[in-house]
């Protein structure tokens, strides 16, 4: 190792005496790193970001997925300043307000209305509480191989992590297998008239079997449930309209969120006219407190928000995502293969959106396995928990990755022969986000 992480470790330490966790988002934590090579980011552009130590990074899975467009976007960064100019926050309604939802079912032109919010957290529970209104019903179903919706109860409850959560919350979530629609219907058959809808993403490492998404949501419907698509990794990534665009199948709701804003904070709960109308103004029904943010319209986030639908749609980035994705791979699996690792290192998932796996001597996913690749990438140059791409990568950037993947795999290489990777890691391993103990 020849960078030095010192500022970092004493900021971690402050970070960890004043901050619950030590970040604002539990996979940011500390512990998802290897021991005292966590660094702590001074600033970015672009896909590059430097630590308060002065290491230079090419980084992936920006803000989580958030910055696909890289950091510091100059059309972004020129669409918020105008707006600051003009105020952020009113009594009333802007009318950037009434521009940005415009833009956005243009955008997304199988939603009928839209509200926007902050967090991702905000609208799915949003899109949770409008189905339990429309339905009269109490229950959720949450595909259960899908490894997050929301920080509220209703999902909570569902991990290793429900301290704080009564036992009758969690008992209102049920699981259902994606792709699997025979044991979703036994579901509904089992809870008969209890669930109000079935939450999913469309998509994650996989396309959906031939006729899934299509089968799911007549199923919800033909039970009497609404089909919800989490759309917050794949609005943008899979196309600037949502996987449901590509796939062809129109939820009755979805939720969009992280690329929206390129880093700034805005989120949408959109969907169909007549469940959307719940929580306005024009319903006669009872009414639904559906969303009611102070800052949900912050005129320079929904700015943002519409200049990353604008540079999509002008530079076709979805595009741009997958071409920098698909170059991505094939380095890394001929490295990995030319090591005797590429049964080991395994990069997974639409090339706009990879995942990495580290699989130990059993070819089981092994965290000390994990650190070791982890602790490659960083000495290299290289950070992220995935190898989730920006639109601002070049060519340079993917090449140095890709060495830094093989220099990583030839210790990988190392660990395996000598059968205990343990006297390599140098630290504890990197740890689950989701356990019930530290």
């Amino acid at each position: 190792m020849n960078k030095s992480f010192e500022k970092s470790t004493q900021a971690n330490k402050r970070l960890q005496d004043l901050i619950p966790g030590g970040a604002h988002t539990y996979a940011k934590g500390e512990d998802q790193y290897p021991f005292e090579m966590a660094p702590v980011i001074s600033h970015g552009n672009g896909a590059h970001v430097w630590d308060v130590d002065g290491n230079e990074y090419v980084e992936y899975g920006s803000g989580l997925r958030a910055v696909s467009l890289g950091h510091a976007h100059p059309r972004v960064l020129e669409a918020v300043r105008r707006e600051l100019d003009h105020g952020s926050n009113f009594v009333r309604p802007s009318i950037v307000e009434l521009r940005a939802a415009e833009r956005f079912l243009e955008t997304v032109p199988t939603a009928e209305m839209v509200k926007f919010a902050k967090g991702g957290s905000d609208v799915t529970t949003a899109a949770v509480k409008l189905a339990r209104a429309v339905t009269g019903r109490a229950r959720v179903a949450v595909c259960s191989d899908h490894g997050f919706f929301s920080i509220d109860d209703w999902f909570i409850a569902r991990t290793p992590m429900d301290a704080g959560i009564p036992g009758a919350i969690g008992d209102l979530t049920v699981g259902f297998p994606y792709g699997d629609l025979a044991a979703t219907e036994e579901l509904f058959r089992r809870y008969d008239g209890e669930i109000a809808c079935l939450i999913l993403e469309a998509a994650t490492q996989q396309d959906p079997p031939a006729g899934y998404l299509q089968g799911l949501k007549d199923l919800a419907h033909r039970y009497g449930a609404l089909l919800i698509f989490d759309e917050m990794i794949t609005g943008f990534r899979w196309s600037a309209a949502g996987a449901q665009a590509v796939y062809g199948v129109t939820p009755d709701l979805s939720t969009f969120g992280k690329a929206l804003g390129n880093g700034f904070a805005v989120s949408a709960l959109a969907g169909r006219r007549d469940v959307m109308e719940r929580g306005g103004l024009r319903d006669t029904r009872e009414r639904v407190f559906l969303l009611s943010t102070t800052h949900g319209a912050e005129t320079h986030a929904l700015a943002a928000a519409m200049a990353v639908m604008d540079v999509y749609a002008e530079e076709d980035i979805t595009a741009r995502l997958h071409e920098r994705g698909e170059r991505l791979t094939a380095g890394v699996r001929q490295v990995a293969a030319a090591a005797g690792v590429g049964e080991h290192v395994v990069v997974r998932g639409r090339p706009s959106n990879l995942v990495f796996a580290t699989l130990d001597e059993n070819y089981v996913p092994s965290q000390e396995y994990r650190t070791l690749f982890l602790r490659g990438l960083i000495d290299g140059g290289v950070i992220g928990p995935s190898f989730v791409v920006s639109a601002a990568l070049t060519d340079a950037d993917i090449d140095k990755t890709v060495e830094a993947v093989a220099n990583a795999c030839a210790v990988y290489r190392k660990a395996l022969d000598a059968g205990d990777v343990r006297p390599f890691l140098l630290g504890r391993p990197v740890k689950p986000v989701f356990r019930t103990y530290v």
